[in-house]
């Protein structure tokens, strides 16, 4: 199906932009969202006519995208989830998650709007790509813990999955040493 592009839209086009896309990407997605009108001579004919005024209202949202990509850009926000001793969560952080966490802060955002490929499974500092606007994109920092301090930690530098490794000769001679103490112990 061939449609005429009402906005900038990510490895399809730029605004005015006849291209052909599949059906179902058409109907499921960019009429239904406003991104795209069907490719016919009345609908060419109506976009030039309000040509301008989209071009003026695309302008203003990246301006306001560019404003809050400022504030937004580089922040960290922390979230609280349970995990093993490896570091793999019980669950998973999704794109929900994180557009909670974010508003919480006081930013407006949608769960459409981080670019995750994956959710994220594990502890750790993860960067997350967030698309403000189809020509505005910002990169925040999601440290995933299972504590606040545990978060502070990782914020640091620490790795708190690493175990604290043994010397087994010390190892023997203190358990050893527990076993002789009790055993002295059990004697008296």
């Amino acid at each position: 199906m061939d449609v005429i592009l009402l906005e900038r839209v990510a490895k399809l086009g730029q605004m005015g932009e006849t291209v052909r896309v599949r059906d179902g990407f058409a109907r499921n997605f960019l009429l239904p969202r406003g991104k795209a009108l069907r490719a016919t001579k009345s609908n060419k004919e109506h976009f030039e006519t309000q040509r301008a005024q989209l071009e003026t209202r695309n302008l203003e949202r990246r301006q306001e995208a560019e404003k809050v990509a400022e504030q937004l850009g580089g922040k960290s926000f922390v979230i609280i989830r349970q995990a093993g001793d490896t570091g793999i969560l019980y669950g998973s952080v999704s794109s929900r998650d994180l557009s909670e966490a974010v508003t919480a802060d006081g930013f407006t955002t949608s769960r459409d709007q981080f670019v995750l490929n994956n959710a994220i499974k594990t502890l750790g500092l993860h960067k997350v790509p967030v698309a403000l606007h189809p020509e505005v994109q910002v990169d925040i920092q999601v440290n995933v813990a299972r504590s606040p301090e545990e978060a502070e930690r990782q914020a640091r530098g620490e790795n708190v999955t690493e175990r604290e490794e043994f010397d087994l000769d010390e190892l023997g001679l203190e358990v050893g040493a527990a076993l002789a103490e009790a055993g002295d112990r059990v004697e008296l």
